[in-house]
């Protein structure tokens, strides 16, 4: 089993596993239509859906076997502001899929980027991982610039390779490696 020691701190933020007190924060952004726009659901969460949701990242707090999610709460002064997560997807590859989700509101001023960068840091440095990829919806361009900032390289354009929301939709590929990665300053 591999976790981070927890919390995890940045300049200005903290990341620890989400709790089932975190509700009220996680669905002030699950429940708006203009997150909900990139999300693979069918549109914004009802305060049900995100307690299930809650309910489920809360169990994400490390990762034992390939297929786990390691989900982290993104905590800034306003509380829980958004999450950051890796996917493990191959031990034999040492490789995993990086996500995050953050409340439109705290936009703007790189906190995304720092907590991703802190979660792709521990990646690489305590966890070991060889290659660390993200995707994005072709028109999503915040998450695409948000991963170019981290030093991820576009890597593909799957043109019309899924389904989404009843339409074909392109989809972005990124990745960094380990030989690759630049620590966060100061890390």
């Amino acid at each position: 089993m591999s976790q981070p020691v927890y919390p995890m701190r940045t300049e200005r933020l903290t990341l620890r596993p989400i709790t089932l007190d975190d509700l009220d924060d996680v669905y002030a952004w699950q429940g708006r239509p203009d997150v909900a726009r990139w999300t693979l659901g069918p549109g914004p969460r009802t305060r049900e859906q995100s307690r299930w949701s809650v309910g489920v990242m809360a169990g994400e707090d490390a990762l034992r076997v390939e297929g786990d999610v390691l989900t982290l709460a993104v905590v800034a002064d306003a509380g829980v502001i958004g999450t950051v997560e890796l996917v493990w997807r191959s031990e034999a590859d040492r490789t995993a899929e990086l996500g995050y989700i953050f409340h439109p509101d705290h936009g703007g001023r790189g906190l995304a980027t720092e907590a991703a960068r802190a979660l792709l840091d521990w990646g690489f440095g305590e966890f070991g991982l060889h290659r660390i990829y993200g995707r994005c919806h072709g028109g999503n361009e915040a998450s695409a610039r948000m991963m170019t900032r981290l030093g991820m390289r576009q890597e593909a354009r799957h043109v019309e390779s899924y389904l989404y929301r009843g339409e074909w939709a392109d989809q972005l590929v990124f990745a960094v490696l380990a030989r690759e990665w630049q620590p966060p300053a100061g890390g």
